[in-house]
């Protein structure tokens, strides 16, 4: 994970990536985080990493939980299924 190195939240409040909640404060902490994430020169592979090891929580690669939780559906809908026949055999 040479990436975290380069990473803009390395020298930021760790708070406001793991803010706790959903509304008010939260909301404005999480703006906060996404704000530094949209700058950072390592947002893809940070969010790469993030969608790969299922991080649950927080701001990672400027997505939060329910960002990452869609994105990672999408995913998985996007594999390729083998054709119903030859799933049969």
């Amino acid at each position: 994970m040479e990436w975290m190195t380069g990473a803009l939240c390395a020298r930021a409040d760790p708070d406001l990536f793991f803010a706790v909640g959903a509304a008010g404060p939260t909301l404005r902490e999480e703006l906060a985080a996404k704000r530094i994430c949209v700058r950072c020169p390592v947002l893809r592979p940070c969010l790469a990493w993030a969608l790969d090891s299922g991080q649950a929580h927080g701001v990672w690669g400027g997505t939060n939980a329910e960002e990452r939780a869609a994105l990672r559906r999408r995913r998985g809908s996007a594999t390729p299924r083998p054709p119903l026949s030859t799933a049969l055999h």
